[in-house]
């Protein structure tokens, strides 16, 4: 099958890349997916038949003050992309992310719940998404939370690396969701691509994908320490403070409620939620071996 992988440096786009070596990886360099003119002359050569997007501008808190390249490359880059796969018959697979809600309450957040972002990122994150909608109609857009692995820049290498260096971690506790393996990311993405290329039917559309259980960043950063540890990756385990959000301001507003309700994509798609515990497993185990 024909896939294109647009941002495949990524933490996502890396999994993919790595789990279907047959793919067509596309890194920025490759492909700047807010350039509209790159796009269709990309997209003209290749001719895919499903397009994985996880190419995205990520720094939550610099696009606060960085809102025009933000946007180039979280709204402008979706919809050209979906634009081109438009023209040429080609399915878009999009992520996404729970920054598109404010946080607000204590329930899940459905496909379909009110979007009201804090920030520029889910602001940008979510125009992304309205502009696949408007132009394109076979499209699936993922969204998720917390995305962690072996690959990149993450809440778990930040918090080993910060363990090994510090008597104390000071981690919010009053912000809860759903850690998401990127390994599990790629795993989903695939399998819907695979289908797509068969035309094994599919229900377009927005979904939800995040790890379980629910934690709070406080007890993923605990249990990251503790395994850390058991793996040696750290020779002993520190304290973790609890802090509330308003004793760690940030440029941008984070949801307290980051928890995505993923029942739809049990029921419609058949994919279950992940438990983020192995996904940790595995990011540790690769993290070890590269030591060795």
């Amino acid at each position: 099958m024909s896939i294109v992988v647009c941002g495949a440096a990524g933490q996502v786009g890396f999994e993919v890349t790595r789990r279907a070596p047959g793919a067509i990886a596309l890194g920025r360099q490759e492909l700047d997916i807010s350039d509209a003119a790159a796009v269709d002359r990309v997209m003209d050569a290749l001719r895919p038949r499903v397009v994985i997007n996880a190419a995205a501008y990520t720094a939550v808190d610099k696009a606060e003050s960085d809102a025009d390249s933000a946007r180039r490359i979280n709204a402008d880059g979706p919809r050209y992309l979906a634009r081109a796969c438009a023209r040429h018959g080609a399915a878009l697979l999009h992520l996404s992310t729970d920054y598109v809600f404010n946080g607000d309450g204590g329930i899940p957040w459905m496909p379909d719940s009110a979007a009201a972002p804090l920030g520029v990122y889910g602001l940008t994150k979510l125009e992304g998404e309205q502009g696949i909608r408007e132009e394109l109609a076979q499209h699936m857009i993922l969204r998720v939370a917390w995305v962690f692995g072996p690959h990149g820049v993450n809440f778990v290498r930040t918090m080993v690396r910060a363990a090994g260096q510090r008597p104390e971690l000071r981690v919010v506790s009053d912000q809860i969701g759903g850690p998401t393996y990127a390994g599990d990311i790629a795993d989903t993405l695939l399998l819907l691509a695979g289908d797509i290329a068969v035309g094994r039917a599919r229900q377009w559309g927005t979904y939800h994908y995040c790890g379980a259980p629910t934690v709070s960043w406080h007890a993923f950063a605990k249990t990251i320490i503790e395994r850390a540890v058991r793996h040696g990756l750290l020779t002993k385990e520190i304290p973790v403070i609890p802090i509330s959000t308003a004793e760690y301001p940030t440029p941008a507003r984070r949801p307290h409620n980051s928890v995505l309700d993923c029942s739809v994509t049990l029921s419609v798609l058949g994919i279950a939620q992940p438990d983020w515990r192995v996904g940790l497993e595995e990011t540790l185990k690769i993290w070890k071996s590269e030591q060795s």
